[in-house]
C-alpha cells in the first residue's frame, strides 16, 4: 500500500502561536493558567496542555481573580475582553492575527457607512468572536438560501468579510450571489484569505486525484477538517474524518492501493504518524511519500509579555 501525504497538511502558524503563548504562560506564570474555550479544536492538544497546567473553561466566571487568562484562537467578543479588564485579570490574547484582521476589517466598513454580511457558519467560535467584535447589525450568511433572505433594499452599500477557515472556492457563490443582489459590494482581496485553509484545500485536491481513499486527521469540531472531508468527499473518493488512528476501520482499506493523508489546520503531525503507524499494522508493508506542495514559512510574533521566555 503507498501512502501519500498532503503538503502542506496539519498545523497553521496562527495555531503554533496559540499553542506556544499558551506554553510560555505557564512557564512565565506557573500553573494553572485559564483558557477560554478550547485553545483550538483539537482534544489530543487541549488534553496535553491539561496536562502541564492548563484549565479550560467555558466562561469567565470560572476564572479565579487574579489568575492569568488566555482568549483562544479563534478570538473572543469585546464583552469578554472588557469582563477580564474590569476583574483585573491579566490577560493575554492568542487570537490568530488573520481573524483579527477580519475583525478590523469589519469595524473599518461599518465605519464607512457600509452595512455588514459576515460569511460563516452559525455558533462556531471565531463566528461569535467576529459578531461580538464589530458594533452594530451584523447580518450572517451561511448560504445563499441566507442571500435571498436578506431583507435589503438592492441600493444598500455592502461589505463582506468572511470565516478564516473558509476558503476562496468556499465562498466564491456567496460572494456571487452578493454582488448579482446588491448594486453596491465590496469585500476583502482574495490575497487577504487565511493562506492556511486555501493551501489546505487545494492540496487536498491535487490528492484527491491519485488516491484510492482520503483520511483527514482533526476533529469532529474542527471546521476546515469537516471542509477537507467534505472535498473529498465531493469529489467521489471514499473519504472519512479520523482523530488518530484508532478511528480506521480495517474495511476501508480493501482493494485500496493508495491512501491519501491530510490533516486539519489544529492536528498535530505526531496524530499523522499515529495515522501512518495504524495503516502499517493493518496491511503490513507502507510506502509513504509526500505529494508536492506549497511550502509555508509564515510566523506570527507572540505578545510582547512572552517575548523573552
Amino acid at each position: 500500500m503507498k501512502i501519500i501525504l498532503a503538503q502542506p497538511r496539519g498545523f497553521c502558524a496562527g495555531v503554533v502561536r496559540a499553542i506556544e503563548i499558551v506554553e510560555r504562560a505557564l512557564i512565565k506564570y506557573g500553573a494553572p493558567v485559564y483558557v477560554r474555550h478550547e485553545i483550538v479544536h483539537n482534544r489530543y492538544v487541549v488534553e496535553s496542555l491539561e496536562r502541564k497546567g492548563a484549565c479550560f473553561v467555558d466562561d469567565l466566571s470560572e476564572v479565579p481573580d487574579g489568575a492569568v487568562v488566555i482568549f483562544s484562537a479563534h478570538g473572543v467578543p469585546r464583552a469578554v475582553m472588557a469582563e477580564a479588564q474590569a476583574r483585573q485579570l491579566p490577560a493575554l490574547d492568542a487570537t490568530c492575527p488573520l481573524v483579527t484582521k477580519v475583525h478590523n476589517q469589519g469595524r473599518r466598513y461599518v465605519e464607512q457607512r457600509r452595512t455588514l454580511v459576515l460569511i460563516g457558519h452559525a455558533g462556531h467560535p471565531e463566528v461569535e468572536g467576529t459578531l461580538g467584535q464589530v458594533e452594530g447589525v451584523v447580518h450572517l450568511v451561511q448560504n445563499l438560501a441566507d442571500v435571498e433572505s436578506l431583507g435589503l433594499p438592492p441600493d444598500t452599500p455592502i461589505a463582506y468579510v468572511t470565516q478564516t477557515t473558509l476558503s476562496v472556492d468556499d465562498t466564491r457563490s456567496i460572494i456571487t450571489a452578493l454582488r448579482h443582489r446588491f448594486s453596491d459590494v465590496v469585500g476583502p482581496d482574495t490575497k487577504d484569505i487565511c493562506y492556511a485553509t486555501q493551501n489546505r484545500q487545494v492540496a487536498l485536491r491535487q490528492l484527491c486525484r491519485i488516491a484510492d481513499l482520503i483520511l483527514v486527521v482533526g476533529a469532529r469540531n474542527s471546521s476546515n477538517s469537516n471542509r477537507l472531508l467534505e472535498i473529498g468527499v465531493e469529489a467521489g473518493i471514499p473519504s472519512y474524518l479520523v482523530a488518530d488512528g484508532s478511528d480506521i476501520n480495517p474495511s476501508w482499506l480493501d482493494h485500496v492501493e493508495v491512501v491519501g493523508v491530510t490533516a486539519g489546520a489544529s492536528a498535530p503531525e505526531v496524530l499523522v504518524e499515529n495515522v501512518i503507524e495504524a495503516l502499517r499494522c493493518a496491511v503490513g508493508h507502507v510506502e509513504v511519500s509526500i505529494l508536492p506542495g506549497v511550502e509555508e514559512t509564515v510566523n506570527f510574533r507572540l505578545p510582547a509579555e512572552l517575548m523573552a521566555v
